[in-house]
């Protein structure tokens, strides 16, 4: 149980910048409503902000299944000790992973 001692101030933390992110980010969108800008602008800054965090999401989701993968190669061959093999597996991983976000994002219709 002593390993999960700085958790809880780790997560406090990403909790708490979170939620100034998405206060900003509100603000932001009441004052670009509330100002005179065009119907257009509007649609297309809501349009980019939606494709952007599909991107996100998509590049999240293969890089966590890249590093998934990597560590089940670590599983399988029993590779119990940190080595420099171990860190590039795990990098390799998570650079397969990033390459085949990038790939993905430029197949999805815009």
């Amino acid at each position: 149980m002593d390993n999960f001692v700085f958790l809880v101030p780790i997560s406090l933390f990403v909790c708490i910048a979170y939620a100034i992110k998405a206060i900003v980010d509100s603000r932001v969108r009441k004052q670009l409503v509330t100002s005179n800008v065009s119907q257009e602008l509007i649609q297309s800054i809501v349009e980019a902000d939606e494709l952007r965090r599909r991107h996100g999401t998509l590049r999240w989701g293969a890089i966590l299944v890249s590093l998934a993968i990597g560590f089940a190669l670590m599983e399988a061959f029993g590779w119990r000790d940190i080595t420099p093999g171990v860190f590039a597996i795990l990098l390799g991983s998570t650079g397969i992973g990033n390459l085949v976000a990038y790939y993905l994002s430029r197949k999805m219709p815009a």
